[in-house]
């Protein structure tokens, strides 16, 4: 792409407003007895590391699902182990159980905002990058301003640098999984798509339209040649992705079911959840209720 420079600032510039942001302080901070989001992904890195997996998602002593239990699916809780993994070596007192509850520092602060910083560096910003240059029939000031426009989208920024999420991971694999299909990658946009779900059920959102579009590229081969042909291989694609990122969970059918609970929770509320995030939200914002 022409004047590549311009995109490396913007690059930077996306950068820069996102650690910026993370050097702010967080919602829940020094407020016992829940300390908010920040404490929800470091006590899930706790849960992971110490516990065997078949108890990640069950109530137990070492495990009150009432206090930030893990309700995301398995690619979030094998995200937060490999964190943990990280964390035990520069200090376990980090993810020690139990004793670790409610920790807060300034070098833990700045290990978390890492982990956000770093998960965007690997996953999304790349995509964004990939899916800006890829644009057609466009000049290159408006892939740029286009990449701007993506990089510096506050919402994105406010909910994973300051009030704490990992929204850009599923974002992130939820486009190139675009990218994928756009360009007859459809097997790689595939299992891209199903690392999406398997991050965060809310990519179930985009679920249908990825549906459609590779039942429309069969229908259009042919349902009697290459069309059936893909068809096969999509499905295959999907439940080989499904079972990997399950398989764990799969060696009893209560493990299954209790998961499925966690991610679905009907009979706590659907909206618990979201609730409990916008109302969290005034705190990182600056805005009062």
């Amino acid at each position: 792409m022409e004047k590549w420079y311009l995109m490396t600032a913007a690059v930077l510039l996306g950068l820069t407003v996102r650690w910026t942001v993370s050097l702010n302080s967080y919602s829940g901070a020094g407020k016992p007895p829940m300390f908010g989001d920040y404490e929800a992904q470091r006590h899930w890195q706790e849960i992971t590391f110490n516990l065997p997996i078949k108890q990640w998602y069950f109530n137990s002593s070492d495990n009150n699902l009432q206090y930030w239990g893990l309700d995301y699916p398995p690619l979030t809780a094998y995200h937060s182990f490999l964190c943990a993994y990280v964390a035990k070596f520069i200090n376990p007192d980090w993810i020690a159980l139990h004793s670790s509850r409610g920790y807060e520092s300034q070098a833990h602060k700045l290990f978390m905002r890492a982990t956000v910083l770093i998960a965007d560096l690997l996953i999304y910003i790349p995509a964004v990058v990939l899916y800006c240059c890829c644009l057609k029939e466009i000049s290159t000031k408006k892939k740029i301003a286009t990449a701007l426009c993506i990089l510096l989208y506050p919402g994105l920024i406010l909910i994973d640098y300051g009030h704490f999420q990992y929204n850009s991971v599923s974002l992130g694999f939820a486009l190139w999984g675009i990218l994928g299909v756009s360009y007859d990658w459809d097997l790689l946009g595939s299992l891209a798509f199903c690392l999406a779900i398997n991050y965060k059920q809310m990519e179930l959102y985009h679920s249908l339209p990825f549906f459609c579009f590779l039942l429309g590229k069969c229908f259009k081969k042919g349902l009697k040649g290459k069309g059936l042909v893909l068809l096969i291989k999509l499905a295959c694609t999907v439940v080989a992705s499904f079972i990997l990122c399950w398989l764990p969970f799969f060696t009893e059918r209560e493990q299954t079911l209790q998961v499925l609970r966690r991610l679905f929770p009907v009979d706590r509320g659907l909206f618990e959840a979201c609730l409990r995030t916008f109302l969290s939200l005034p705190s990182v914002t600056g805005l009062s209720l």
